[in-house]
């Protein structure tokens, strides 16, 4: 029996191959275009969204413009206090008496024995000038009124022996042994031995105020202190030649007390008028800026100062310096109390600047107290928290605080200075909802 070939064989099974077939890409259906109703229909929902968007921001706008602003007042308290009225200049330290030692005679500087800040006493010496010519003038001086007493001796033993001689003659003549010419001869030469005498009289005191002139040159060598004090400055050094032809030289400068200075304030001629003697005066220096120094106005000097078309008065302050802090030359700024007011109710000065109505209502409020008067003025008074008007009559004013004359004001009370606004709503008037 023939196999049939299209009969499976018995055995094990052959192994199967499979391979992957890549898909084919599906077919792109396009889809109808869409009809204008359903365009429209889409294009009126976009409008009602902004319509409802813009509706809603002007609600939350109309809301928030609704809603006024929290105002805060900045308030400051009416004191019981002193209230001062000052003027302040710029100065320079002095002592109160300075001596300038000079020289009357020229010369070289022989001896130099003071210094700066040397301690020196009434006549004690402090410089000597070369005194050998002004020694030499002495000595032909003294020389010259020896001669002139010896010429009077000689002189006055001429007039002796003249006045002998005349009462001889005249007795002789008595008895008619000499001439009236021989008497008339001893006459004169009487009258002139006693001339004589009177001119080498005359001769010596010339001499002697010769004599004296030398000795006073002489002792202007010496450059002597003529009062108790503190050597300030010191003009020479030793060796140099002073001359005193034209103009005495300046040698030193010594003041009489460091423990007493003064201030030499330049004040302008707008405000000498507030000043006068006895003002009390306060002033810094820049070697002790936080100590202030008290003093009192003890000159206000009539002598103009002009520098640059500025004219300016000095004014005279004098402090103490007990402990030597303050030097000569020192820069001060000078504080002049020229009005003082104590246990004064007053008001800062910007609380009388204030106004809620702002520039405008603070402008005509400005006008209305310059047709009141000068001392009339405004503070607003925080009560039961709003501020309330209240006129005042204001005195003196220290651009710091003000003096309060009358008014219903009391001390304690607090008075508007400023006021901050703090915004009221916390919503957002421009904002947009996510879609």
């Amino acid at each position: 029996m023939s196999a049939n070939p299209a009969t499976p064989v018995s055995g094990p099974p052959a192994a199967t191959e499979l391979k992957l077939v890549p898909a084919l890409p599906s077919p792109v259906v396009a889809r109808p275009p869409a009809s204008p109703a359903v365009r429209h229909r889409s294009r009126h929902w976009i409008l009602i969204v902004l319509a409802a968007a813009l509706a809603w921001g002007a609600v939350e706008l109309w809301r928030a413009s609704r809603i006024a602003p929290e105002v805060r007042y900045v308030t400051a308290p009416v004191t019981l206090g002193t209230i001062t009225r000052a003027i302040t200049a710029s100065g320079s330290v002095n002592p109160e008496i300075t001596i300038q030692v000079g020289t009357y005679v020229s010369g070289v500087i022989q001896d130099l024995r003071c210094d700066y800040n040397t301690q020196v006493h009434k006549g004690q010496l402090c410089a000597t000038i070369d005194p050998r010519p002004y020694q030499s003038v002495v000595d032909q001086d003294r020389a010259n009124l020896s001669t002139a007493k010896a010429q009077l001796a000689k002189d006055q033993t001429t007039l002796n022996y003249a006045k002998l001689t005349y009462d001889r003659t005249v007795g002789l003549r008595e008895r008619g042994v000499v001439s009236q010419d021989t008497l008339d001869s001893a006459k004169s030469s009487l009258d002139q031995a006693a001339a004589q005498v009177d001119l080498d009289r005359s001769t010596i005191e010339q001499r002697q105020a010769s004599l004296d002139a030398g000795l006073i040159n002489l002792a202007y060598t010496k450059i002597v202190s003529p009062v108790d004090g503190t050597v300030v400055a010191r003009s020479v050094t030793m060796g140099q030649t002073v001359a005193a032809s034209f103009q005495t030289p300046t040698l030193f400068l010594i003041a009489t007390d460091l423990t007493k200075m003064q201030v030499d304030a330049n004040v302008s001629e707008s405000d000498i008028g507030g000043i006068a003697v006895g003002n009390p005066a306060t002033f810094t220096v820049e070697a002790f800026p936080s100590h202030v120094f008290e003093g009192r106005v003890t000159q206000v000097r009539q002598a103009p100062q002009t520098v640059q078309n500025v004219v300016t008065y000095d004014v005279v302050v004098s402090v103490p310096n007990p402990d030597l802090l303050l030097k000569p030359g020192m820069t001060a700024t000078v504080r002049v109390i020229i009005d003082r007011r104590d246990a004064v109710l007053r008001v800062p000065d910007h609380a009388l600047r204030y106004s809620p109505g702002g520039l405008a209502a603070a402008a005509e409020r400005t006008a209305g107290a310059a047709q009141r008067g000068t001392g009339s003025a405004h503070v607003w008074v925080l009560r039961d928290g709003r501020p309330a008007d209240v006129p005042v009559t204001i005195g003196l004013d220290d651009d710091t605080y003000a003096e309060v004359l009358s008014g219903d004001l009391k001390a304690g009370d607090q008075v508007v200075t400023a006021e901050q606004t703090v915004g009221g709503s916390t919503a957002t008037p421009f904002r947009f909802f996510r879609l």
